[in-house]
């Protein structure tokens, strides 16, 4: 049976080093980070750091309890379930021809997406959404030449409702 997927927002102190000693606590107990993005809060000293991993349930309760013990740790919560707002950006670079530009702007305008910049050959796209619908895009823009692919990974914070 392979592992759950699930997203970790940690509260923590911003400062050097603290996302490395999560990375290693990660990678010293074999578990692969998805995607990992970390970024100041409102308030300038507290990070806001939101991982995707793949565990079974002993191996989440262990590594949650692993997180909690780190001293620039703030505050851990699982965001996997319905109780969070979650979302992802990714920068699409996409192949454009003449006969094909129409279909793929209305692909791009029914995902919500911006065009950010248009060549003779290329058109880069910005779209934002849940991990699912990204991934649904990019299906549907494959066939055209997708040349690159830039994504943030997932960003959640908890419902307050």
């Amino acid at each position: 049976m392979e592992p759950d997927k699930h997203i970790l927002t940690m509260l923590v102190e911003n400062e050097p080093g603290v996302t490395a000693r999560i990375a290693g606590l990660f990678a010293g107990r074999g578990y692969n980070i998805e995607t990992i993005c970390g970024a100041p809060t409102a308030n300038p000293k507290m990070s806001r750091i939101t991982i995707t991993t793949k565990a079974n349930p002993l191996q989440l309760e262990q590594c949650m309890k692993q997180i909690k013990r780190l001293v620039n740790v703030i505050k851990l919560r699982d965001m996997t379930g319905e109780k969070a707002v979650k979302r992802e950006m990714a920068l699409i670079c996409v192949k454009v021809k003449p006969e094909t530009q129409e279909e793929i702007k209305q692909i791009i305008t029914d995902y919500k997406g911006r065009m950010l910049d248009t060549g003779q050959q290329y058109n880069i796209f910005e779209v934002i959404g849940d991990e699912n619908a990204i991934d649904e895009l990019l299906v549907l823009l494959e066939p055209f030449g997708i040349k690159k692919l830039a994504r943030s990974g997932v960003l959640a914070l908890y419902k307050e409702s």
